[in-house]
């Protein structure tokens, strides 16, 4: 027998960034937004070009570092999409999502994140010693961030936070030691910090009147829509800043300043497509203008040292 509201809940859209189908591997894909790796990789990656110009770095290490955050990533969202299984069932947006429809059950959902969670330990240890001892701390970090929106507004940068150890790890995996200056790291890993931020607080805009009415934290629900904005570019300044300042430390050329300078550009585009009184684009700045600053920033970044 269908479920009540079972039938109302086939009919609605699909979320945004999910595949259509019914494979196992789908499911899976689209239990932790799959499409969503194509935010922090590229910085991942940016790390490690960044850090071939202290140490050699070779396809092994790359493709550690690859398996490391694809399997960090997804133990993150994996153990949100539990945490939250009962929030996303209350919200029309989000009640389709794997867990509340049913199409994955909890304990399919927490063995995929145990599973995951191994994967990036075991990844970690093949990189260096630095990276495994320091493993635990970025897990608890991203599991921690599933709480947040309970008690504090700046969820937004806990995420960001999440994804800004990226870069970091990336930097740690080919070096194995902090960077010089050491500030280099903590202006890199800060930039991606309040890009992120910045766009998840667009992104919140969706969910303003079920937050408020739920008791939730964000932003948006605190601040409203037009403070929200405001604070979003700020954030998005700060991004610019930063990724200029650690491409400083780190002695970045031309090619590299042309990548800040595009990633400018296509932060303003983003916020160009959101207004106080018109949020309806706020998908495809989240997800299309998102994967291009990052992918296009690391093509800047990767060619530059390519050419020299």
């Amino acid at each position: 027998m269908t479920k009540p509201g079972a039938a109302a809940r086939v009919q609605q859209a699909r979320e945004g960034q999910t595949f259509a189908g019914a494979s196992r591997f789908v499911r899976y894909a689209n239990f932790v937004k799959l499409p969503h790796t194509v935010f922090a990789l590229p910085f991942a990656l940016v790390g490690v070009t960044l850090a071939t110009y202290h140490a050699a770095v070779t396809p092994a290490i790359v493709g550690w570092v690859v398996l490391a955050f694809t399997a960090a990533r997804f133990a993150a969202m994996g153990f949100n999409r539990i945490a939250d299984r009962h929030i996303d069932a209350r919200n029309p947006r989000t009640a389709m999502r794997e867990i509340p429809s049913g199409t994955l059950s909890v304990g399919e959902a927490w063995g995929a994140v145990i599973v995951a969670v191994l994967l990036f330990a075991f990844a970690s240890s093949q990189l260096n010693a630095l990276c495994l001892a320091l493993s635990p701390v970025a897990m608890v970090w991203v599991f921690f961030y599933s709480f947040t929106k309970r008690f504090t507004r700046w969820s937004h940068l806990v995420l960001g936070l999440g994804l800004g150890i990226a870069p970091v790890g990336g930097y740690l995996a080919v070096t194995g030691q902090w960077s010089q200056p050491w500030w280099m790291l903590v202006a890199l890993a800060a930039a991606v910090m309040t890009w992120t931020g910045g766009f998840d607080i667009l992104y919140a805009l969706q969910d303003i009147e079920f937050d408020q009415s739920h008791g939730l934290h964000s932003v948006p629900s605190k601040l409203g829509v037009h403070r929200a904005l405001i604070v979003s570019r700020m954030l998005h300044v700060g991004t610019v800043l930063l990724l200029g300042a650690a491409g400083y430390a780190a002695g970045g050329g031309w090619l590299y300043a042309v990548g800040v300078t595009v990633t400018a550009g296509l932060l303003m585009f983003e916020h160009s497509l959101i207004h106080p009184q018109d949020v309806s684009k706020v998908d495809a700045a989240f997800f299309k203008v998102n994967s291009v600053i990052s992918s296009a920033f690391f093509a800047f970044v990767l060619v530059e040292r390519l050419l020299r």
